[in-house]
């Protein structure tokens, strides 16, 4: 019974509204940092068969811009985070993608565990794993480059703007650690 109990959460309420001023800045960054990856990938990348802009980057927004203090947001989760899942999603393809199915498991599940060993947790890692898995011919085609790019240079990318835009505030500082 205890068990179904835990399903109830607790009764601590949903956390408190951010002020304005925090969400003007989490828009600012978001906008920025999302802008800069799909201008590079318009600049440099449109019409070649290389790819800048993955879905995940949209959740690593939400933690490098509105979450500033998370420990998931901090730069060695982000690029880590973003590297170590898309070469362990590019590895899974490559091992098992006769089944897809046991191909997407093993790539998010593998990501999460070598995460928590590297100490690299960021939850959008999971999608980047996925995405190596079950993008398209083009993402395939990459292979372990899906690392490089997009994967470590978008995440430092939205890592630069983070810097910038992040301690423009005084109510913000980041990063709280680098390593």
């Amino acid at each position: 019974m205890n068990y179904f109990r835990k399903w109830l959460g607790t009764t601590r309420g949903s956390p408190p509204r951010v002020s304005n001023i925090e969400v003007f800045w989490s828009w600012v960054g978001a906008f920025l940092g999302i802008a800069a990856v799909a201008f590079i990938n318009h600049l440099f990348f449109e019409g070649t068969d290389y790819v800048m802009m993955i879905g995940s980057f949209g959740a690593s927004a939400v933690l490098a811009y509105g979450a500033v203090r998370s420990p998931l947001a901090q730069p060695r989760n982000l690029v880590g985070g973003h590297v170590i899942s898309a070469l362990i999603g590019v590895a899974a393809f490559k091992l098992l993608h006769g089944q897809p199915w046991l191909a997407e498991a093993s790539a998010v599940a593998t990501a999460i565990a070598f995460m928590h060993l590297t100490k690299t947790l960021h939850p959008p890692g999971g999608a980047t794993a996925l995405i190596a898995v079950i993008g398209s011919d083009k993402v395939h085609e990459l292979g372990f480059l899906f690392a490089i790019i997009p994967a470590g240079l978008g995440a430092l990318i939205l890592l630069l703007i983070a810097l910038l835009v992040n301690n423009i505030p005084r109510t913000r500082r980041y990063p709280e650690v680098w390593f």
